[in-house]
């Protein structure tokens, strides 16, 4: 409705048809939430445009000219930013068709390839990133294409070289080259018709927050299996992570991190959330004198073991510097949406398919050890 007036007598209509028996209440209850929430907006549009004309009859506002004029030229980032683009995205998910996005977005827009996704889109995918403990420690790059990494392999130590003594040796340095091919990790998802029929950014939060929550977990899952099943040792081809074979006890974590590098820094113990229980028992049976994670972030992850059902040899616990995992997105790590609406349209359903295409790998030596359960 237009008018604040046309919203009040559409109330008062609503009043009388609930004193009727056969009246829908939910049905009415659900118009009566939603014309306040119209009637609400209208007041604060009006409230604002007061206090606009109140600053421009002060001399403080600008004039009719100069805000025509920028807004007839709205930056990228203010369309994005902007409701009716929020609208007309979600629309694009839900249609396929781009026209109207890119009819906001005129000469912004790219010809080709994706639309840019509304900046409330971009919040929820940065958000569901930072709340992973483990992602938001790793290295996280952009490169196009599949990436090549060197590392160092072997290298013989500086010297120090006395006047009038023989020059030291040159330095024999081997590198070793780790390639990142990307993938798509997938999740799919069935919502109601229903649910279709949200607005705009209730539904963009609706799709996105589930999608972009199970693809990155997902994604913590991947990193963990990289660093879990990476060989002994480094190769020309990948870089190693030692084991050491040790219970959850009170000097476990700091065994564990004797063998990294010296370039090993933030260190955090990742685990079981089961296995925590193992390492309080040790720290009890201690006298609480030692602090069994040595002062190192514990962080959890389900792709991990419990020690107390791990196998001998089994890697149940990892102590390094995440920084040392590189995760790399070749089209940006935006969650692209493929929408279905015909495969089970006879079940009032929908099938939206998230993907993000990532790859990852460890690129640095020397900053990861896996602790593995010993033979009985």
């Amino acid at each position: 409705m237009k008018t604040i007036e046309e919203i009040e007598a559409r109330l008062s209509a609503i009043k009388k048809e609930l004193e009727s028996p056969d009246a829908d209440l939910k049905k009415l209850e659900e118009e009566v939430r939603t014309l306040n929430a119209e009637k609400a907006a209208l007041k604060a549009k009006a409230k604002e445009a007061e206090e606009t004309r109140r600053k421009i009859a002060e001399g403080l506002g600008t004039t009719k000219e100069a805000a025509g004029a920028e807004s007839a030229n709205p930056s990228l980032e203010e369309i994005r930013s902007s409701a009716a683009y929020v609208e007309a995205y979600a629309n694009y998910i839900k249609t396929g068709n781009d026209k109207e996005c890119r009819t906001l977005l005129s000469k912004n827009a790219e010809t080709n390839g994706q639309v840019p996704v509304p900046t409330i889109v971009d919040t929820y995918i940065r958000t569901a990133w930072e709340k992973n403990s483990i992602l938001s420690r790793t290295n996280k790059t952009y490169l196009r294409g599949n990436v090549q990494v060197a590392f160092e392999l072997s290298a013989t130590d500086a010297a120090v070289h006395e006047e009038g003594k023989a020059a030291p040796a040159e330095e024999e340095l081997t590198f070793g080259i780790v390639t990142m091919t990307p993938a798509n990790i997938k999740k799919w998802i069935k919502i109601s018709d229903e649910a279709v029929d949200m607005g705009g950014e209730e539904f963009l939060r609706y799709i996105y927050d589930e999608l972009t929550h199970r693809i990155t977990l997902a994604l913590a899952k991947g990193v963990v299996e990289d660093i879990a099943t990476a060989p002994t040792s480094s190769s020309a081809t990948a870089v190693g992570v030692p084991k050491m074979a040790i219970a959850p006890s009170v000097i476990t974590a700091a065994s564990g991190s004797t063998r990294l590098s010296d370039e090993a820094e933030n260190l955090v113990l990742i685990m079981n959330r089961l296995t925590h229980q193992n390492f309080l028992a040790a720290y009890a049976a201690g006298n609480f004198a030692i602090d069994p994670f040595a002062g190192f972030q514990v962080l959890y992850s389900s792709k991990l073991p419990a020690y107390d059902s791990a196998s001998a040899g089994d890697v149940y616990a990892i102590v390094g510097d995440l920084r040392g995992m590189q995760v790399n997105f070749p089209n940006g790590d935006d969650v692209i949406i493929k929408w279905d609406d015909l495969s089970l349209a006879e079940l009032d359903l929908v099938k939206v398919v998230g993907r993000e295409y990532v790859a990852h790998a460890i690129t640095s030596p020397g900053r990861f050890v896996n602790l593995t359960k010993p033979n009985a």
